[in-house]
């Protein structure tokens, strides 16, 4: 499907509710006349209102388009700096090394959107007709802007000319729907199969990323740096790894954390695991000039603490500045913001996602006894207001929430937490992990823990209640 129709397939439902909505004003605009208000009046609100849809839904349009294909300029990082796109296309096309074949890429947990192949591409692939070990066929992936996140720029010999990253990279997968790996895009759902850390290690030139680690490793080699990127395995990123250098927790374990969904994110206050970075607003910003490397503008003066960030002190990362016409992050943050806050969670179905009886049962559990209600306030399942809690709170340990401006842990909206669990669009082995560093493998294991912490006195029972509660959410 073509660029055209993703954006049709966008704006008439919104336009359907649009007639919908004025079909509303014109039965209220009758019922105005006979209590004698003014024709006018409703005329002018009407048009009013219409204004307010229609920016909606082009703000949506804007938003979802730069989500999935815009790389905020952060070639200039990609592969200006780091080389990744010559690691992908290989010698064969100018490049570095064997270049990355379509198994790879899928081992690498990349996805591949069906609806930007041509037909007969899909057909091929139904029939087992495309060559996966070819790296031509990673290439024209590409170049139809069919592979998740990664955007390339071409050279007329169809040699890469650059590559750059996008939002989708992480915060989309796709349902498998032709084969795994390859289906239609879920906007906002994590990729719990991508490694990205094996993915950046790639790149032929991780100089840039060393030399940020020995401001607080002096003795840190390029080989050291690729362990570290090896270690965060499927599903995880570190966010604060070039901030403040800490590759791994106290117990040796990477520092690195789950990806997060990126749906389900309107009427609460912190969205990043730890706080209090700030809003989703802020986290893109943060993500599209700290993260992907983008050509943008970032302020935050607490990124000057040396001793939490010595990296971003070190560097000024909290006062990047760029001339106004040359900025590809700022212009975009309103529409990408109002995308992702209508980015709906995924809907449990009751007898395919979760027990309904017992589900039930876990709500009388969730509001009561298992106390889960009080942090997780429905319908949001987060605090309205002010949704952090200290280490101490929580009755854990503080390394991930002390690497944060705010020393504290999000109450995470629980939304959608079936799709984890039951493993769906995801490898088996990257099915459950819950909580910011996936220490829980599944929600009874979350629920377990809870009720030791808390001294809850579930029962067996009681705690697979509350499970299939959760489920339902």
């Amino acid at each position: 499907m073509d660029r055209v129709s993703l954006i049709t397939r966008t704006i008439t439902p919104l336009f359907l509710s649009l007639a919908g909505f004025l079909l509303s004003l014109a039965a209220f605009a009758n019922d105005s006349h006979r209590t004698g208000k003014s024709t006018e009046a409703n005329t002018a609100s009407q048009l009013e209102r219409d204004r307010i849809v229609q920016n909606a839904a082009q703000m949506v349009t804007q938003g979802r388009e730069i989500f999935r294909f815009d790389s905020f300029g952060d070639e200039q990082f990609w592969s200006d700096a780091l080389q990744l796109h010559k690691a992908i296309e290989g010698e064969r096309f100018g490049g570095i090394g064997n270049g990355l074949t379509p198994q790879q890429a899928l081992d690498l947990g990349l996805k591949v959107d069906v609806e930007a192949l041509p037909g007969s591409v899909v057909q091929q692939l139904e029939q087992g007709a495309v060559d996966l070990s070819d790296v031509a066929v990673t290439l024209a992936l590409i170049k139809q802007d069919a592979v998740l996140g990664v955007k390339g720029t071409f050279n007329s010999d169809g040699s890469l000319k650059s590559v750059g990253l996008t939002c989708a990279l992480c915060h989309s997968t796709v349902n498998d729907s032709l084969a795994p790996g390859v289906g239609e895009r879920l906007d906002g759902w994590a990729n719990h199969d991508l490694n990205v850390g094996a993915i950046i290690a790639l790149a032929p030139n991780l100089q840039p990323i060393v030399d940020l680690l020995r401001i607080v490793h002096p003795d840190i080699t390029d080989s050291q740096v690729r362990d570290v990127l090896q270690s965060w395995g499927p599903g995880k990123f570190d966010a604060q790894l070039l901030l403040d250098g800490k590759a791994f927790t106290p117990e040796g374990k990477p520092a690195a954390t789950l990806i997060p969904d990126a749906f389900g994110l309107a009427g609460y206050n912190q969205h990043a695991w730890t706080g209090d970075w700030g809003t989703v607003t802020y986290w893109n910003a943060f993500v599209a000039v700290l993260e992907l490397r983008g050509v943008g503008t970032f302020f935050d003066p607490r990124l000057d603490d040396a001793d939490k960030f010595p990296i971003a002190a070190a560097k000024e990362f909290g006062h990047i500045s760029v001339d106004p016409k040359e900025d590809q992050v700022t212009p975009k943050l309103p529409a990408l913001h109002f995308f992702q806050l209508a980015l709906p969670a995924p809907k449990p179905k009751a007898g395919v996602d979760f027990d309904a009886g017992a589900a039930e049962r876990g709500s009388e559990l969730f509001g009561g006894k298992a106390r889960c209600g009080s942090c997780h306030v429905e319908p949001l399942w987060t605090e309205p207001g002010w949704n952090l809690h200290t280490p101490d709170e929580m009755r854990i340990d503080g390394f991930q929430a002390n690497r944060a401006p705010g020393d504290a842990y999000k109450t995470m909206n629980l939304a959608g937490i079936f799709v984890r669990e039951r493993g769906l669009f995801m490898r088996p082995e990257n099915k459950g992990r819950f909580y910011h560093d996936g220490r829980f493998k599944t929600l009874l294991d979350v629920v377990d823990s809870y009720d030791a912490r808390f001294d809850l006195g579930l029962s067996n029972q009681e705690k697979r209640d509350v499970v299939e509660y959760l489920k339902s959410l």
